[in-house]
């Protein structure tokens, strides 16, 4: 039992060590460290250093990895918070309409396109591509990560337009996706076999939306009422986490109702959590600050995780590649023009409407999800096929999305170059630094 949780001990130092230790050499390319952190985890992964079987040099198999998946829930629900704090009121009044509407549009123009896309694949195609498969790809296509998007907007101190409405819209992305899941897997369902219960195909995800943000609300409410009688930021700080770890642990939960099955969604409950925490608290950007501290190491984690978790076997089979080559193409369309048009529509900014599709490309965990759910309903080749497709478009958005994320932000004037004498003095410090310390001083 020791040597298990020494070896897991090991694993996450391990893990922390190396995605460090490669952000210093991602910086020297410029690239985000989020992308350093999915990288490592690829090489430490079961399908590089890991094959070697080296005890703690790697993950050795997956089921290492799925053995911390705690940590990537925790992390992920520490990351969901944070984004809850752009729901903040004040900030709302100038951007809610804008994000609302660019949202909600974006998410169904992805799902529109893709659906065309492989629909007509199908068609072409259709021993390769099954129709259930087309419209449930086009119902995933929907969703858009937000770990990796708040990562690149906090390491680069994202300011302006963009960043506004971007928040925001990746926050509302996965409550829209849900809604859109529910309808087009209820429709694939019913086309692969006539006696399928749409009522529940529908109903299940509708209710996990409502019950995610009853549940989150009432939990920020009490955490707002408990932080008045705590006056140290340590306790507080010990308040907020624990109110996290609540909402990520109850939201495992599956509630039987008769023939339905409702869940939660651990996303939507931590930004609800934090949204009614930020517009209640008078303290919250303090506090909301403090968390973020403490939970670094695990958000540096669940990207590490993230990356070893990838299976490169999907590049094996042609069938996956070209299905995804199709899915990432069209979906990668349809976000950008989504939200080029619906952007026109409220009149943005121009940086809005020329930047922001392309900062909604990364795509993850509520993708995952999703493919997890039409995997388990499909079952057979039609569930494989939905699974890998999706891993393969997520071990692409996941490398490539941070980077295009950081360019399209640079471009739209939201990340600034840092000024030439604060580079200067930084620089000089860093020299300082590697000097050899005096002789007079090593005694």
């Amino acid at each position: 039992m020791r040597s298990k949780l020494m070896q897991t001990l090991l694993l996450i130092a391990v893990a922390l060590f190396s995605g460090l230790l490669m952000t210093r050499l991602f910086d020297k390319f410029h690239l985000p460290d989020v992308t350093a952190y999915l990288v490592t985890g690829v090489l430490i992964g079961p399908c590089i250093l890991g094959r070697l079987g080296v005890p703690c040099l790697g993950f050795n198999t997956f089921e290492q990895v799925d053995s911390l998946s705690m940590i990537s829930d925790v992390a992920l629900g520490f990351i969901a918070f944070a984004i809850g704090h752009e729901f903040r009121l004040s900030a709302l009044k100038q951007t809610g309409k804008q994000a609302t509407v660019i949202g909600i549009i974006q998410a169904c123009f992805a799902t529109l396109c893709v659906d065309a896309a492989l629909i007509a694949l199908h068609f072409i195609m259709p021993d390769l591509l099954p129709m259930p498969v087309a419209v449930t790809l086009g119902a995933i296509a929907a969703a858009t990560a937000p770990a990796a998007t708040l990562m690149v907007v906090r390491q680069y101190k994202a300011k302006g337009p963009v960043t506004d409405v971007l928040l925001p819209v990746v926050a509302l992305d996965d409550a829209v996706g849900l809604v859109i899941f529910a309808i087009s897997f209820g429709i694939a369902q019913s086309l692969k076999n006539g006696d399928t219960d749409i009522a529940a195909l529908i109903l299940e995800p509708l209710m996990e939306v409502f019950l995610s943000l009853a549940f989150g609300g009432l939990v920020g409410l009490v955490l707002t009422w408990l932080e008045r009688f705590f006056h140290s930021h340590r306790n507080r700080n010990a308040l907020i986490v624990g109110s996290v770890i609540l909402t990520v642990a109850v939201s495992q939960l599956k509630i039987p109702a008769g023939p339905f099955t409702f869940g939660f969604s651990s996303l939507l409950v931590c930004m609800m959590l934090g949204t009614i925490f930020c517009n209640f608290c008078p303290l919250s950007e303090d506090l909301m600050l403090q968390a973020d501290r403490w939970s670094g190491p695990a958000v540096t984690l669940f990207f590490v995780l993230s990356g070893a978790a990838l299976k490169f076997e999907v590049f094996g089979d042609p069938a996956v590649l070209l299905v995804g080559v199709v899915y990432i193409v069209a979906r990668s369309l349809g976000k950008y023009l989504g939200a080029g048009l619906s952007s026109s529509m409220v009149h943005s900014p121009e940086p809005v409407r020329k930047y922001l599709g392309i900062t909604l490309l990364p795509q993850a965990g509520v993708a995952l999800g999703m493919c997890a759910t039409a995997y388990r309903v499909l079952g057979g080749t039609e569930g494989t096929l939905v699974r890998n497709i999706v891993l393969f478009s997520v071990l692409v958005y996941e490398l490539v999305g941070p980077s295009l994320t950081k360019w399209a932000l640079t471009k739209a004037g939201d990340i600034r170059k840092m000024p030439d004498e604060v580079a200067s003095r930084r620089e000089k410090e860093l020299q300082e630094a590697a000097k050899p310390v005096p002789a007079a001083f090593r005694k």
